[in-house]
Parts: structure tokens; C-alpha cells; sequence
């Protein structure tokens, strides 16, 4: 299927049924359906098409999606920028990733303005909500277009995406996801998330659409469902919005997920039954506050295992799979991400591309339909990528002896101290189970002695106190004195991504940069 496709699938089931909800005004499927028709038009009449890449600089809007699926209706690629990024990482995206046609809120018209000198390569300008200079208002150039669909054949390797990578590691790559890999991630998501025949989920879009939120609105919409969407992140409107409009499904990181459940008697002032699959993911989650998760919300908590260049469904750890038995499970599967998804091959290889049994550590590899074309406009990382048809995702990890992945951490992230490998996540989530720690960071940094010490970085409760001292301890207990941090630093808040993940190189980059002023 082409990725407008699952859209349109629910446009026909449920012509007339709210395909979105924002601030209370629903958008049915046939008014979103026609505008994106329009828009398609508009561009094939502009000269864009196959080929062709917009991007659209937005917070999380209907009519800012909408110009997404007409870019897709097009058959054109769509470059995700963040709203929240700093202005010259999006025109670092918008110029390496070659740009055609840049659609945005108003709200960003002066950072754009700032940067259009830079950006000669972006032809045409559309404001979505207004006027702005230099560029065309949405309303008056799709106006005199049909809304009806191009009928436009594509071919199912044909790039619909060229997503940033995280920028965790330095500057983002372009990973171009194509209709047949996005196709894949929607199969993987419909099966391991059943409804009813009948049955019209509800998706609450809380994170960024230009991140998880806008592909996992796609089985919704493919259902016929609605997608409720949050314009600000604003934890009161998330929580109201649960019960208002019936939520059936979301995602959030797990730095969010911290925060809700620090909210006293949570689960007594909000009602949550009408959750199915509460999703999280995109960083690793604490075991002991995923069992609090379980409390609070229910038996609905749902990880997930994905990247950009496998989107979001490498493996999945549906609710039942959190429980034993009807009682929890134990913590080596709360741990995991799940079992890997039916229409891929998940292997376990050694540095020398050989599959190791299960049980042993090495990089998690992934092959199948699910995988990205390549890096943008970078055939040398792209073969350094995907060797003989596996993506090697720079993740280590191990399928244990009932077939479910463990993550053990980032290649990159992985610390030599004294010759012994220490896996951070393995430490973080002993530190993690501290219920004065609200999250933490756990980096090699330079040491005479051991080449690399272990140095955890912690992020305390709102109100909780806990000594270096406490935690050392506590980890040397659960897991020797090799794997257990020297020094333990204190901080009011970890350095982060716009999605949420702990940007672990600007931690370690401080360390390694004071160790070189003093050479």
C-alpha cells in the first residue's frame, strides 16, 4: 500500500466520522481528505511530484498534518522538522535534505525569515494559517484545485520520508523510509494492537507528530478511528483529554511518564478505563517504574523497540506479555522490548557478522521490508549500515531462551573500564529503582588508572534528597564493584533531545573537554 493509502482506507469506512479532534473542533475525514487532495493538486500543478521533498515547520496542528498527507498524496518525500528544535538544526535538515517547498504556522515566520538567506533551495513558501511575507497563504494557493485524488500509481520503494536521525551522536543523517517500509511498521502495529471489526480507536497524538505521534495516527486512521490532538506539552490537557474523548491509545517517553506518575493518587483523580495500549519507548524505562506504570494505569502499558531507519516496530511487548499468569511478570521480561515482529528477521551477530545462540551479546540486527533505502545522499554510510541486507542498529542487546530482545546499550555508549565492558543501562536501571531518583545518566568518563571510570549523573525527585554515597552502595551490591559508578554527580535536569532522550554525548563531552584542559 502507499502510505496515504491507510488515510484513505478510513476515509472510505467512516466518510463522515471525526478523523481528528483539536481544541474540541472535530475534522471529519472527508473535509481533511479533500483539503489534502487539494493541496496534491496544488503542488503537481507547481511542478512536484515523485522526487519532490516538502517539509512542513509546525507544532502539532490538524491543518499542518494535512499538508503532510498532501505531500504524500503527491508521492513526494516529507522531511520532519521540530517545532521545538533550535532554529539551525532545522536549517541544517531543510538544506542537506534539499528542500522543495517549506509549509508553516505563522508562528514561525520571523526564525524562517532569519534563515531564508541559507536556504536557496527551497522554491516555494506556504503559511497554513495567515499571511506572512514571502510566501503564499494555504487557503489562497490551493483555492480553484479539485478535491478529489490524483490517482497517482507509485512504486512501493519510492521515498516517502527523509527523517533526521535522533542527533544524539552529532549532526543528523537523512534516513529515507520508502511506502514499503512504512507499510510494514502499520502491519507490525495493526496486528500486535487488535480492535474489533467494528471497533473506532481513539489515538491521543500528546508527543510530536513530526516524531512517534504522526505514524502511530496511521493504523488509527486507517481503522477509521480519531486522532486527538495536543497542541502544547501540557501534562493537565493530556490527562483531560483521556477520559473527555474516550482515549484508546498513546505514546509518551518514559521522561514523561516519570513525571505523571509523580502526581499524588494519579489513577484516583483521572479515569483511565478506557485505555488499550498505553505505548512507550524511544529510550529505555525503569523496571521499577514501569511496575508503578502497571498500577496507576492499568495492565495497557505497551513497549516498543524501533528506529528510524526500522520505524517504530522492531519488536513490541504488548500489555498481556507485562503479566504472568495474571500476575506481573518477572523483571528479565519487564525488562525487554519484546518479542521481534512476524514480517522481520531479528538476529543476534558477532563483530564478524556471524549469528550468535541465544543468550550471547552482540549488535541487534534487523532484516526484512521494515528496513530504510539508505542515508540521504550518503551511499557510504548506507553500505556501512546494511550489510548484506542487515541493518546493524548500533544497538547491543541478546534474545534470551523464550525469544524476547534485551537492550543492553548504544555500541557508542558502551564504557571499557580496566578492560571490562560496562553496559549503562544495566547500572541505570539499579539507580533508577532509588525512589529519590527521578532519572539518571550513566557515562565513562576519562580515568588515569581504569581508562574510563564509570560516573552516573542523576536527576533527583522535586523535594527527595539522596547521597552520592547511598547509590554507590547500592549498586556495588546489586552488581560489584567493577559495574557500580566511582563518582556521582547531581543535576537539576538532564540534558535532552526535542523528543526526549538524554543526550548523552553532551554529558560525556564536558567530562572529556575538562580532561583536556588540564593537559
Amino acid at each position: 500500500m502507499a502510505i496515504i493509502d491507510f488515510f484513505d482506507r478510513g476515509w472510505r469506512i467512516n466518510p463522515e466520522g471525526a478523523a481528528y479532534i483539536q481544541g474540541g473542533r472535530p475534522y471529519s475525514f472527508d473535509e481533511v481528505g479533500r483539503l489534502s487532495c487539494r493541496i496534491a493538486r496544488a503542488l503537481q500543478a507547481a511542478g512536484f511530484g515523485r522526487g519532490g521533498k516538502g517539509a512542513v515547520w509546525a507544532g502539532n496542528d490538524v491543518t499542518a498534518w494535512t499538508c503532510t498527507l498532501g505531500l504524500w498524496r503527491a508521492n513526494m518525500a516529507w522531511i520532519p522538522v521540530g517545532a521545538r528544535n533550535a532554529p539551525d538544526e532545522n536549517r541544517h535538515v531543510l538544506d542537506a535534505f534539499d528542500c522543495d517547498v517549506l509549509f508553516f504556522q505563522k508562528a514561525f515566520e520571523a526564525p524562517i525569515a532569519a534563515l531564508r538567506p541559507q536556504l536557496a533551495k527551497i522554491k516555494l513558501y506556504v503559511c497554513i494559517d495567515g499571511e506572512a511575507e514571502g510566501a503564499v497563504s494555504l487557503a489562497a494557493w490551493v483555492e480553484g484545485h479539485a478535491d478529489t485524488d490524483l490517482g497517482i500509481v507509485v512504486d512501493l520503494d519510492d521515498v516517502v520520508a527523509i527523517s533526521p536521525t535522533g542527533g544524539t551522536t552529532g549532526l543528523p543523517k537523512g534516513v529515507m523510509n520508502t511506502h514499503r517500509s512504512i507499510q510494514t511498521f502499520v502491519a507490525h502495529f495493526m496486528i500486535s494492537c487488535s480492535y474489533g471489526a467494528l471497533d473506532r480507536p481513539v489515538n491521543l497524538a500528546a508527543a510530536p507528530m513530526t516524531h512517534t505521534s504522526g505514524l502511530l495516527s496511521l493504523p488509527c486512521s486507517a481503522r477509521g478511528g480519531t486522532v486527538v490532538i495536543i497542541t502544547k506539552p501540557d501534562p493537565a490537557l493530556l490527562l483531560e483529554a483521556i477520559p473527555q474523548h474516550r482515549v484508546t491509545e498513546f505514546f509518551l517517553p518514559p521522561t514523561v511518564i516519570y513525571r505523571l506518575l509523580d502526581i499524588p493518587a494519579l489513577n484516583k483523580k483521572v479515569d483511565f478505563s478506557s485505555l488499550k495500549y498505553f505505548l512507550y519507548g524511544a529510550a529505555p524505562m525503569s523496571v521499577d517504574k514501569l511496575k508503578r506504570a502497571i498500577e496507576v494505569f492499568g495492565p495497557v502499558m505497551m513497549g516498543g523497540y524501533g528506529q528510524t531507519e526500522a520505524p517504530g516496530a522492531i519488536s513490541y511487548l504488548p500489555p498481556d506479555q507485562h503479566l504472568d499468569a495474571g500476575a506481573l511478570a518477572g523483571d528479565e521480561r519487564l525488562s525487554s522490548v519484546g518479542r521481534p515482529n512476524p514480517l522481520i528477521r531479528v538476529e543476534i551477530l558477532d563483530d564478524d557478522n556471524r549469528v550468535l545462540s541465544r543468550g550471547e551479546t552482540g549488535e541487534i540486527c534487523v532484516c526484512g521490508d521494515l528496513v530504510m533505502k539508505g542515508y540521504y545522499k550518503d551511499p557510504a554510510k548506507t553500505s556501512e549500515t546494511i550489510v548484506d541486507g542487515w541493518l546493524h542498529t548500533g544497538d547491543v542487546g541478546h534474545l534470551d531462551a523464550d525469544g524476547y530482545l534485551h537492550i543492553t546499550d548504544r555500541k557508542k555508549d558502551m564504557i571499557i573500564s580496566g578492560g571490562f565492558n560496562v553496559y549503562p543501562s544495566e547500572v541505570e536501571q539499579v539507580i533508577w529503582a532509588h525512589p529519590a531518583v527521578r532519572d539518571c545518566a550513566v557515562i565513562g568518563v576519562p580515568d588515569e588508572q581504569w581508562g574510563e571510570a564509570v560516573k552516573a549523573v542523576v536527576e533527583p525527585n522535586a523535594g527527595q534528597s539522596v547521597g552520592a554515597e547511598e547509590l554507590i552502595a547500592l549498586c556495588k551490591e546489586r552488581l560489584g564493584s567493577v559495574k557500580a559508578p566511582k563518582t556521582v554527580d547531581f543535576v537539576a535536569a538532564l540534558p535532552r533531545s526535542a523528543v526526549g532522550k538524554v543526550l548523552k554525548k553532551d554529558l560525556r563531552a564536558e567530562y572529556w573537554r575538562a580532561t583536556e584542559r588540564r593537559i
